[in-house]
């Protein structure tokens, strides 16, 4: 699997004057394609070779489709895939990095993609994400808020976004701190895979499905062409199993999860942790609690506090919340450590950050608060609640085009 794709759903924001990043573009290749099957409408995600990766040009694709087919009378039943061994793998990183001495370069790819999430999050069609591969970061926002999500044994599930100096950004920092007991602290901290089986059993995924029988389910969810949801259940339910967890697996492992990663600040859930890892039969913690030292302190802090505010938020102020630490966290309004992880992960590719501060109690609750502030009304995230102005509050009408 290629690593160095796996991340983030977001870019670099603010004055709208700069014009964005470039992204490399394949002629002739569209990086999104969107069929009309008489009542059922199919997008395909089509960047295999980069793992389906979220650019600037799938985020407006998406939107397009979804707003378009949302008011379409003849449209019922939404289907997602991806091509190729994934799903999606998150945010294109290359173009974030590439961004980031160019004030605000990827201002409107964030914008509409926090803007898009709430819509996917409270789409009035059936919607079925067919989810065959890598689902990570960004990318597992196109599956987790759907109806129906069908994973499978090939499917793996991450929110690796704080080791590399950033957040759990579109929408997960609702999604994880709604999750039972401190399970989302955990998944957001380490970064932590999960499996098909352990999506279903954690409620990030409604069924799951072996792999060989998805394009049999396609074909029949596609023939049914219709959005009822018992039908859609049913049919689905038909190649669907029951899959009991495997012993290892970390869902097993709850009571030390909920024990360690209640505590009140990373230091303390890191020495909680030690401690555990230090009784038999506890090796499993080692390369988590690895993974989890050599993080961005900052992105640890930030995404901390991100996930204990949203147990008590709703999704839109989770979001427009997302959409400020975004911008500040890329804009190195505190510290320089996004760029620094995008570099030793995917440019030099050394895998040695040198993260700015270094340790977890320089990074001071001051700075913490400082990406954590509002905006002034007109610069937040508008998400259009009232539902008859649904698909208001687009980028073209925001203060930031103006």
């Amino acid at each position: 699997m290629k690593e160095v794709e796996f991340a983030v759903s977001s870019g670099i924001i603010s004055f709208p004057t700069i014009p964005m990043a470039k992204e490399v573009v394949v002629p002739d290749e569209p990086f999104v394609i969107g069929e009309e099957l008489d009542h059922v409408r199919l997008i395909t995600l089509n960047r295999p070779r980069h793992l389906n990766i979220i650019s600037s040009k799938v985020v407006s694709l998406l939107a397009e489709y979804l707003e378009k087919w949302e008011k379409d009378e003849q449209a019922a039943l939404i289907l997602i895939k991806g091509a190729g061994r994934a799903f999606s793998a998150g945010g294109d990183l290359k173009m974030f990095y590439d961004g980031r001495k160019s004030k605000d370069s990827c201002l409107e790819v964030v914008y509409r993609m926090y803007w898009l999430c709430y819509h996917i999050h409270t789409y009035k069609k059936t919607q079925v994400a067919l989810v065959q591969g890598i689902s990570m970061g960004g990318g597992a926002s196109l599956m987790v808020p759907m109806k129906f999500s069908v994973v499978t044994e090939k499917t793996v599930f991450a929110t690796p976004e704080a080791s590399i100096g950033f957040h759990v950004d579109c929408g997960f920092s609702y999604v994880l701190s709604h999750l039972p007991g401190h399970l989302g602290e955990f998944l957001a901290l380490t970064g932590a895979r999960l499996n098909g089986k352990e999506l279903v059993a954690a409620g990030l995924a409604t069924h799951f499905v072996p792999l060989e029988k998805l394009p049999e389910l396609e074909k029949r969810l596609i023939s049914l062409n219709s959005g009822d949801e018992k039908a859609v259940k049913s049919t689905i339910e038909e190649f669907s199993l029951n899959m009991q967890l495997d012993e290892d697996s970390v869902l097993n492992k709850k009571p030390i999860i909920d024990e360690c990663f209640s505590k009140g600040t990373v230091a303390d859930i890191i020495k909680s942790f030690e401690a555990e890892a230090s009784k038999e039969g506890n090796g499993w913690i080692g390369p988590l609690l690895k993974g989890l030292k050599r993080s961005s302190p900052t992105g640890l802090k930030i995404t901390l506090r991100s996930i204990r505010e949203g147990r008590k938020q709703m999704l839109p102020e989770c979001l427009k919340k997302e959409f400020r630490l975004t911008m500040n966290i890329l804009r190195t309004s505190i510290s320089a450590d996004v760029y620094e992880g995008i570099r030793a992960l995917t440019i030099d590719k050394d895998n040695a950050p040198k993260w700015d501060p270094p340790v977890l109690d320089q990074v001071g609750d001051e700075k913490v608060d400082l990406v954590f502030q509002p905006f002034q009304e007109d610069l937040e995230l508008k998400i259009p609640e009232p539902e008859q102005c649904r698909w208001d509050g687009k980028y073209e009408n925001s203060a930031y085009a103006n």
